[in-house]
């Protein structure tokens, strides 16, 4: 593989040492031989593996929102209740979020590539299950298994990038990785509208599954062909009891994160979310034990002694909760209140996923010359588009679309501004054993801030949504407003967690 001449980063949350993108490139070489392994091909650029494993993030992130707009479908066809309906949206999101950790881990211990290939054909396989569901069950059992073959996948993306991209071009690799997420979260009703609209040969909803296999075979391809393969060093082994009490932690936040509503928020919820912070307790007590007998943890603790790691994944939780909870309560305002179907709805969101698109671009310029103040910059516009959001619906005007699109290419301009960099800002800092595991984490802060802003935005939506006494289009300007509210309250704490990232350049470390 090439070596790449890396010039120094100015200083700034995204800066770093001389030629550290060598570094890594290096230790995927070396690690590779002291396994017995040929180096990857030389490439000029790393550039087309960057691109492949991507196309893994964009389908992960794309069927946790595609499948909103085909339930009325599925359930017409499968005669799905409406508990069948959440768990097949749920249960996805479920074995995702609790399993990217384990995964990141594999990937260090097995191999990026492997286990990126590997998650990617369960996916594959399993979304070929979901288009040939002829039960509400199967389909579940089906969506369980898809969103273990995501948990796989999406951790070896960040490696990868994180690894093979040098320092002076990491800022471009991942406002790319942002601008895949931005179009994927924003993108997935409109996909999925225009596929269930078309009818497929009269195949209703399924396309909305079959769409992902012949993506997901060429992506296997590409993968096997462009991807050098990469593994820790230092990593010995798989920390079974470490991997036990974690699963079973991110179970019981994550479960009544995303059933809470549904259920009408009963006591086992709350049981479960106190429960959740022994178990974590326990998880530390444990990780910390198997480190001080000389083992390998599957979570080391000191990479929450980094201050760039610990406040960007509060950041990214944050700015995840905002950001997949608001395109659902919007798209459920729309389409119940102003009755749009859900390509029209997914047509709203157009303007702002473009207006995300160009100002991820602009980030990814401005971040080597101004470093963090393009993030506070970010997280200032963002709370400012949501307050601008919450003035518009408290001022007396009707809601339309023309009224909402504004204010919504304005939080997209502080989106794209933020999102991208903050991705970087986590990971670029992190040894290159750490990478694959920390990606996990970051993956995991991505899914669980996403249940988290969708269990706290639905309770105040369904709660202030009332079309019986304020009419339709009048309940759910109101209820979109006080969904806002919290949004801008959200971008408000961004704002000051930006401020705790570090400014200067990282040397030996960035502890405050």
């Amino acid at each position: 593989m090439e070596r790449h001449e890396t010039a120094a980063a100015p200083p700034g949350v995204l800066g770093g040492e001389r030629n550290k993108g060598d570094a890594r490139v290096t230790d995927i070489d070396e690690s590779l031989q002291a396994r017995g392994a040929a180096p990857p091909t030389p490439s000029p650029t790393p550039w087309r593996a960057v691109s492949v494993v991507m196309v893994g993030t964009f389908m992960a992130i794309l069927d946790s929102f595609i499948v909103v707009v085909a339930e009325p479908a599925i359930k017409a066809d499968l005669g799905a209740s409406s508990g069948e309906l959440q768990w097949i949206m749920a249960g996805y999101q479920l074995t995702y979020a609790v399993f990217l950790i384990t995964g990141g881990r594999l990937g260090d211990l097995h191999g990026r590539k492997r286990i990126f290939t590997l998650g990617m054909a369960l996916f594959t396989l399993s979304s070929t299950a979901c288009a040939l569901s002829g039960t509400a069950i199967a389909l579940i059992a089906a969506r369980l298994a898809q969103g273990l073959g995501a948990a796989l996948m999406v951790p070896q993306v960040f490696a990868v990038i994180t690894l093979l991209v040098p320092e002076k071009d990491r800022h471009r690799a991942f406002g790319v990785l942002g601008m895949v997420i931005g179009l994927a979260t924003s993108g997935g009703q409109l996909i999925g509208g225009l596929l269930i609209g078309a009818d497929l040969f009269g195949s209703g909803w399924r396309p909305v599954f079959w769409i992902n296999v012949p993506i997901g075979l060429a992506t296997i391809l590409l993968a096997m062909r462009y991807v050098p393969e990469s593994r820790a060093t230092r990593a010995r082994g798989i920390d079974i009891p470490g991997v036990t009490v974690l699963t079973i932690a991110l179970f019981l936040v994550v479960f009544p994160l995303i059933q809470g509503h549904e259920a009408g928020w009963p006591w086992w919820t709350w049981a479960s979310l106190a429960a959740s912070v022994a178990a974590f307790a326990v998880f530390a007590h444990v990780e910390r034990w198997i480190g001080n007998r000389g083992g390998d943890p599957l979570l080391r603790l000191s990479l929450f002694a980094t201050r760039s790691f610990s406040v960007g994944i509060v950041l990214v939780l944050a700015i995840y909760a905002v950001l997949t909870s608001y395109y659902l309560v919007l798209s459920i305002a729309l389409q119940d209140g102003l009755d749009m179907s859900a390509l029209g709805a997914g047509l709203v969101y157009t303007p702002a996923a473009l207006t995300f698109f160009v100002f991820s671009v602009i980030a990814s310029r401005l971040v080597p010359k101004y470093g963090r103040r393009v993030l506070e910059i970010g997280a200032i516009v963002l709370a400012v588009g949501y307050a601008s959001t919450v003035i518009v619906l408290t001022s007396g005007l009707q809601l339309t679309p023309g009224l909402i699109i504004p204010t919504l290419m304005l939080q997209s301009v502080g989106g794209g501004l933020l999102i991208t960099p903050s991705l970087n800002a986590v990971l670029s800092r992190i040894d290159p054993d750490d990478v694959g595991l920390a990606s996990g984490v970051l993956s995991t802060s991505q899914q669980v801030g996403g249940a988290l802003g969708v269990a706290i935005i639905g309770l105040v939506f369904f709660s202030s949504f009332r079309p019986a006494a304020e009419g339709k289009v009048g309940a759910a300007a109101h209820a979109l407003a006080m969904s806002s509210i919290f949004t801008l309250i959200t971008a408000i704490v961004a704002t000051l967690l930006v401020y705790l990232l570090p400014a200067g350049r990282a040397r030996g470390g960035d502890r405050p």
